[in-house]
């Protein structure tokens, strides 16, 4: 990866700038979009079993990394619409959960951080 967090995040802005699309991306209407971009991916893998998930990906892979860049592009502008720099929040929640999820007592299963 050579882009940046930062300047992905000013490509975006510019993008959205150029065609004067602020006034359509304030903050419930961003994260109403990154659920339905969230939908869209989730869609390549309804009703897959997990012996299918593979072939899965590899003949849908151009579409769900369109999906996940979909997803992504939306919570970078998001982000740096409410003045979070998205480094910094990812960076603090992973602190956060190495907390919450300590390997020695989460290493191996699924349970959540209450039930650990």
């Amino acid at each position: 990866m050579n882009d940046s967090i930062d300047d992905l995040t000013k490509r975006i802005r510019a993008f959205v700038a150029a065609r004067d699309w602020e006034v359509y991306h304030n903050p419930k209407d961003m994260a109403v979009a990154i659920a339905a971009e969230a939908g869209e991916l989730m869609q390549h893998f309804v009703w897959q079993q997990p012996e299918q998930l593979s072939q899965r990906v590899a003949d849908h892979r151009d579409e769900i990394a369109s999906e996940i860049a979909d997803v992504g592009i939306l919570l970078f502008e998001m982000a740096d619409l409410l003045g979070l720099h998205l480094g910094d929040v990812m960076a603090s929640k992973l602190t956060y959960n190495e907390q919450r999820y300590p390997v020695e007592k989460s290493k191996g299963n699924n349970r959540k951080y209450d039930e650990l």
